[in-house]
Protein backbone atom coordinates (compact mmCIF):
# COMPACT_ATOMS: atom_id res chain seq x y z
CA UNK A 1 0.00 0.00 0.00
CA UNK A 2 0.69 3.71 -0.52
CA UNK A 3 1.15 6.13 2.43
CA UNK A 4 -1.18 8.40 -0.14
CA UNK A 5 -4.30 6.02 0.83
CA UNK A 6 -3.38 6.33 4.48
CA UNK A 7 -7.53 7.60 6.07
CA UNK A 8 -9.19 7.51 2.80
CA UNK A 9 -12.55 5.81 2.43
CA UNK A 10 -11.16 2.30 1.77
CA UNK A 11 -9.30 2.25 4.83
CA UNK A 12 -12.02 2.89 6.79
CA UNK A 13 -13.80 -0.06 5.54
CA UNK A 14 -10.63 -1.90 6.72
CA UNK A 15 -9.57 -0.72 9.56
CA UNK A 16 -13.18 -0.95 10.86
CA UNK A 17 -14.42 -4.46 9.17
CA UNK A 18 -11.25 -6.01 11.04
CA UNK A 19 -11.72 -4.51 14.61
CA UNK A 20 -14.52 -5.54 14.17
CA UNK A 21 -13.70 -8.98 13.17
CA UNK A 22 -11.21 -9.69 16.17
CA UNK A 23 -13.75 -8.41 18.57
CA UNK A 24 -16.26 -10.46 17.43
CA UNK A 25 -14.09 -13.51 17.48
CA UNK A 26 -12.86 -12.56 20.96
CA UNK A 27 -8.93 -12.52 20.04
CA UNK A 28 -6.13 -11.07 21.28
CA UNK A 29 -3.93 -9.73 18.19
CA UNK A 30 -4.31 -8.38 15.05
CA UNK A 31 -0.78 -9.03 13.12
CA UNK A 32 -0.53 -6.83 9.94
CA UNK A 33 2.09 -7.84 6.69
CA UNK A 34 2.06 -4.96 4.15
CA UNK A 35 3.66 -3.93 1.21
CA UNK A 36 4.52 -0.29 1.83
CA UNK A 37 5.18 0.83 -1.60
CA UNK A 38 6.05 5.05 -2.54
CA UNK A 39 3.61 6.81 -3.64
CA UNK A 40 2.81 7.72 -7.02
CA UNK A 41 2.00 11.64 -6.57
CA UNK A 42 -1.82 10.31 -8.58
CA UNK A 43 -5.10 11.33 -7.34
CA UNK A 44 -6.12 7.53 -5.34
CA UNK A 45 -6.35 7.84 -1.65
CA UNK A 46 -8.17 11.59 -1.76
CA UNK A 47 -11.79 9.87 -0.75
CA UNK A 48 -13.04 10.87 2.77
CA UNK A 49 -12.86 8.74 5.33
CA UNK A 50 -17.15 9.13 5.79
CA UNK A 51 -17.90 7.76 2.24
CA UNK A 52 -17.82 4.22 4.32
CA UNK A 53 -19.88 4.10 7.39
CA UNK A 54 -17.51 3.18 10.17
CA UNK A 55 -17.76 3.58 13.67
CA UNK A 56 -16.91 7.32 15.01
CA UNK A 57 -13.45 5.82 16.36
CA UNK A 58 -12.06 4.80 13.39
CA UNK A 59 -13.09 8.33 11.38
CA UNK A 60 -11.29 9.81 13.78
CA UNK A 61 -8.10 7.18 13.33
CA UNK A 62 -8.28 7.87 9.66
CA UNK A 63 -8.65 11.52 9.77
CA UNK A 64 -5.11 11.34 11.77
CA UNK A 65 -3.47 9.40 9.45
CA UNK A 66 -4.36 11.38 6.28
CA UNK A 67 -3.13 14.15 8.33
CA UNK A 68 0.35 12.55 9.22
CA UNK A 69 0.83 9.86 6.90
CA UNK A 70 2.25 7.57 10.20
CA UNK A 71 0.91 4.01 9.83
CA UNK A 72 2.56 3.80 13.14
CA UNK A 73 -1.06 5.53 14.53
CA UNK A 74 -2.68 1.97 13.81
CA UNK A 75 -0.70 0.55 16.95
CA UNK A 76 -3.38 2.63 18.66
CA UNK A 77 -6.45 1.21 16.93
CA UNK A 78 -7.08 -0.86 20.08
CA UNK A 79 -6.74 2.23 22.42
CA UNK A 80 -8.59 4.60 20.21
CA UNK A 81 -11.95 1.52 20.09
CA UNK A 82 -11.51 0.63 24.02
CA UNK A 83 -10.80 -2.86 22.83
CA UNK A 84 -7.99 -4.85 24.34
CA UNK A 85 -6.22 -7.36 21.84
CA UNK A 86 -2.72 -5.71 20.73
CA UNK A 87 -1.62 -4.46 16.85
CA UNK A 88 1.59 -5.97 15.59
CA UNK A 89 3.34 -5.57 12.64
CA UNK A 90 5.46 -8.23 10.07
CA UNK A 91 8.97 -6.65 9.48
CA UNK A 92 9.32 -8.35 6.19
CA UNK A 93 12.27 -5.88 5.46
CA UNK A 94 12.24 -4.07 1.71
CA UNK A 95 9.69 -4.97 -0.61
CA UNK A 96 10.93 -3.14 -3.50
CA UNK A 97 14.31 -5.65 -2.69
CA UNK A 98 12.22 -8.81 -2.56
CA UNK A 99 13.03 -11.64 -4.78
CA UNK A 100 10.76 -12.19 -7.85
CA UNK A 101 10.97 -16.04 -7.27
CA UNK A 102 9.61 -15.79 -3.55
CA UNK A 103 6.86 -12.91 -2.04
CA UNK A 104 7.33 -10.69 0.73
CA UNK A 105 4.87 -12.61 2.16
CA UNK A 106 6.58 -15.79 2.15
CA UNK A 107 8.38 -15.29 5.91
CA UNK A 108 4.53 -14.41 7.88
CA UNK A 109 3.80 -16.58 10.52
CA UNK A 110 0.48 -16.91 12.36
CA UNK A 111 -0.47 -17.28 15.98
CA UNK A 112 -3.53 -18.72 18.01
CA UNK A 113 -6.34 -16.53 18.49
CA UNK A 114 -4.68 -14.19 15.79
CA UNK A 115 -6.27 -12.48 13.01
CA UNK A 116 -3.45 -12.33 10.50
CA UNK A 117 -3.91 -9.68 7.66
CA UNK A 118 -1.78 -9.69 4.45
CA UNK A 119 -2.20 -6.68 2.77
CA UNK A 120 -0.15 -6.18 -0.74
CA UNK A 121 -0.22 -3.96 -3.57
CA UNK A 122 -3.15 -5.41 -5.12
CA UNK A 123 -3.82 -9.03 -3.69
CA UNK A 124 -3.49 -12.50 -5.00
CA UNK A 125 -0.91 -13.27 -7.51
CA UNK A 126 -2.65 -12.69 -11.06
CA UNK A 127 -3.56 -15.66 -13.73
CA UNK A 128 -0.16 -15.34 -15.79
CA UNK A 129 2.63 -12.83 -13.85
CA UNK A 130 3.09 -12.42 -10.39
CA UNK A 131 5.89 -9.90 -8.03
CA UNK A 132 7.27 -10.37 -5.00
CA UNK A 133 4.21 -8.14 -3.66
CA UNK A 134 1.32 -10.12 -4.52
CA UNK A 135 0.46 -12.83 -2.22
CA UNK A 136 1.34 -16.11 -3.82
CA UNK A 137 -1.02 -19.23 -3.63
CA UNK A 138 1.92 -21.36 -2.87
CA UNK A 139 3.06 -18.93 0.18
CA UNK A 140 -1.08 -19.14 1.28
CA UNK A 141 -0.87 -23.07 1.41
CA UNK A 142 1.97 -22.93 3.31
CA UNK A 143 1.00 -20.63 5.95
CA UNK A 144 -2.57 -22.45 6.04
CA UNK A 145 -0.26 -26.09 7.12
CA UNK A 146 1.12 -24.22 9.73
CA UNK A 147 -1.62 -21.95 11.23
CA UNK A 148 -3.45 -23.18 14.54
CA UNK A 149 -7.07 -24.28 13.76
CA UNK A 150 -8.14 -20.95 15.37
CA UNK A 151 -6.22 -18.02 13.60
CA UNK A 152 -7.87 -16.21 10.70
CA UNK A 153 -6.14 -14.74 8.11
CA UNK A 154 -7.03 -11.81 5.81
CA UNK A 155 -6.03 -10.96 2.30
CA UNK A 156 -6.59 -7.30 1.03
CA UNK A 157 -8.07 -8.00 -3.18
CA UNK A 158 -8.08 -4.83 -5.07
CA UNK A 159 -11.26 -4.89 -7.96
CA UNK A 160 -9.87 -6.30 -10.78
CA UNK A 161 -12.06 -5.75 -13.68
CA UNK A 162 -14.77 -8.54 -13.07
CA UNK A 163 -17.36 -9.13 -10.14
CA UNK A 164 -16.12 -10.01 -6.68
CA UNK A 165 -18.51 -13.35 -6.42
CA UNK A 166 -16.62 -14.37 -10.00
CA UNK A 167 -13.46 -13.69 -8.80
CA UNK A 168 -13.43 -14.86 -4.94
CA UNK A 169 -14.59 -18.34 -6.73
CA UNK A 170 -11.78 -18.03 -9.17
CA UNK A 171 -9.42 -17.18 -5.88
CA UNK A 172 -11.20 -20.28 -4.01
CA UNK A 173 -10.20 -22.74 -7.57
CA UNK A 174 -6.33 -21.67 -7.20
CA UNK A 175 -5.91 -22.20 -3.38
CA UNK A 176 -4.38 -25.35 -2.28
CA UNK A 177 -5.76 -25.10 1.30
CA UNK A 178 -7.80 -23.90 3.38
CA UNK A 179 -11.35 -22.59 3.87
CA UNK A 180 -12.74 -19.43 2.86
CA UNK A 181 -15.60 -16.56 3.39
CA UNK A 182 -15.32 -12.84 2.19
CA UNK A 183 -16.89 -9.49 2.66
CA UNK A 184 -16.76 -6.92 0.02
CA UNK A 185 -17.81 -2.97 -0.62
CA UNK A 186 -17.51 -1.12 -3.69
CA UNK A 187 -13.70 -1.74 -4.98
CA UNK A 188 -12.57 -3.62 -2.39
CA UNK A 189 -12.28 -7.24 -1.44
CA UNK A 190 -11.14 -9.16 2.16
CA UNK A 191 -10.56 -12.90 1.74
CA UNK A 192 -10.67 -14.77 5.04
CA UNK A 193 -9.07 -17.95 5.31
CA UNK A 194 -9.24 -20.40 8.01
CA UNK A 195 -7.45 -24.09 7.75
CA UNK A 196 -10.56 -25.46 10.01
CA UNK A 197 -14.52 -25.70 8.89
CA UNK A 198 -15.24 -24.89 12.27
CA UNK A 199 -13.33 -21.68 12.10
CA UNK A 200 -14.43 -20.56 8.78
CA UNK A 201 -17.42 -21.18 10.05
CA UNK A 202 -17.54 -18.70 12.78
CA UNK A 203 -15.80 -16.05 10.39
CA UNK A 204 -18.54 -16.28 8.14
CA UNK A 205 -21.27 -15.56 10.82
CA UNK A 206 -19.39 -12.71 11.80
CA UNK A 207 -19.48 -11.33 8.11
CA UNK A 208 -23.08 -11.96 7.82
CA UNK A 209 -23.26 -9.62 11.49
CA UNK A 210 -20.82 -6.87 9.85
CA UNK A 211 -22.57 -6.79 6.60
CA UNK A 212 -26.13 -6.31 8.42
CA UNK A 213 -24.85 -3.24 10.09
CA UNK A 214 -22.77 -2.01 7.12
CA UNK A 215 -23.43 -1.77 3.38
CA UNK A 216 -20.77 -4.10 2.73
CA UNK A 217 -21.52 -7.94 1.63
CA UNK A 218 -20.77 -11.21 1.91
CA UNK A 219 -19.25 -14.16 -0.09
CA UNK A 220 -19.36 -17.14 1.16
Amino acid sequence: MKRQYLGDSKDSFKWDYLHFLVEALGYRRLKIAWVMSADDGGSDGKTAPELFPARKEILGLCHQLRAERDAGLLFGLPATTGAHYTVSIHDGGDADHGNEAGSFFAGVEGASEQVLFLDPDNGFEPERSFTHRHVRYADLDRLMSTVPSDAVVVVFQHHRRKKFSDDFARIRERLLSGYSSAVYWQALMFVCLSSSPEGIARVREVNREYARQHPARVLE
